[in-house]
């Protein structure tokens, strides 16, 4: 026992020091989560219980570099968590954040005081929002919509089989047919400036889509067409949200401001400004 013991230490720490050199923010838990991806056991009973083989040792060893040289963690697993559900993710799709589930969190519990809700998810990515509403608001209707292709395709696999009405298409022109009946309209829209390169983590950087990172000189070319189609999309007291950039706490507000009510700010788990909501007014 204190043998394989010993080995799941020994691969754990030598993952470790190379995560750590490739500027891993999470080396320790990154290199677990790929140790118990390859051997398919539960990251709290690696020490004891894992017993990787010479492929195993081979394969975690490849995905150590890999991470290392910054790819995304989810792409090496092929999944990412969200709420309640996993997702479906890979090269082509925007990897969903753990901020976004406040979002989600936000539309669900509005959904939720609901009867039959009407749900729209703008820029649906793998489509971890409309996933997680009907996931957790069984009587919703969920719509959504996606521009690129390859991203498209993620979310056809995670959404499949759930009901879900998932187009391809730009979210400026989408869904003509719901215009005015629609409760909850949700988004996770690009909204880097084109000239904060520098600044992006190269896991967002490098492997997500370009179309799902980069939105103007100010970050808000997309918030903007959020606004409009939002507008178009809902029914009178029916609400909006979408994220945005931490430094985006007063500028994405101010984007809903002049025609909407109840236009408010929220702040993520860090205590960072992290998306905006706001109400179609009734009169």
């Amino acid at each position: 026992m204190s043998a394989v013991r010993t080995q799941a230490e020994r691969l754990l720490e030598q993952a470790t020091t190379e995560l750590e050199a490739g500027g891993v923010s999470s080396p320790r838990h990154d290199a677990e989560v790929l140790l118990s991806h390859v051997t398919g056991v539960p990251r709290m009973m690696l020490i004891g219980s894992a017993k990787p083989n010479g492929l195993q040792v081979k394969s975690f060893s490849a995905l150590v570099s890999a991470r290392a040289s910054r790819v995304p963690l989810q792409h090496l697993t092929g999944s990412a968590a969200f709420r309640y559900v996993d997702v479906e993710v890979g090269p082509g799709v925007f990897v969903p954040r753990p901020e976004t589930e406040l979002l989600a969190g936000w539309a669900i519990d509005h959904a939720k005081t609901l009867s039959s809700p009407v749900v729209v998810e703008l820029c649906a990515g793998a489509g971890a929002i409309s996933l997680s509403v009907v996931h957790e608001v069984p009587g919703a209707q969920v719509h959504a919509v996606e521009l690129d292709e390859p991203a498209y395709e993620w979310a056809q696999r995670n959404l499949a089989g759930t009901g879900v009405d998932l187009r391809l298409g730009d979210m400026a022109d989408a869904f003509p047919d719901l215009d005015g009946q629609v409760d909850v309209v949700v988004a996770n829209p690009p909204y880097i400036p084109l000239d904060a390169w520098e600044s992006v983590a190269p896991e967002a950087r490098d492997h997500d889509p370009a179309l799902a990172l980069w939105s103007g000189d100010d970050g808000l070319d997309a918030m903007r067409v959020v606004d409009k189609v939002a507008w178009r999309l809902l029914k009178p007291g029916g609400v909006v949200g979408a994220e945005h950039a931490d430094a985006q706490g007063e500028s994405a507000p101010a984007v809903f401001a002049p025609r909407w009510a109840d236009v408010r700010d929220h702040r993520d788990l860090a205590d960072r400004p992290r998306f905006v909501t706001a109400t179609k007014p009734r009169g």
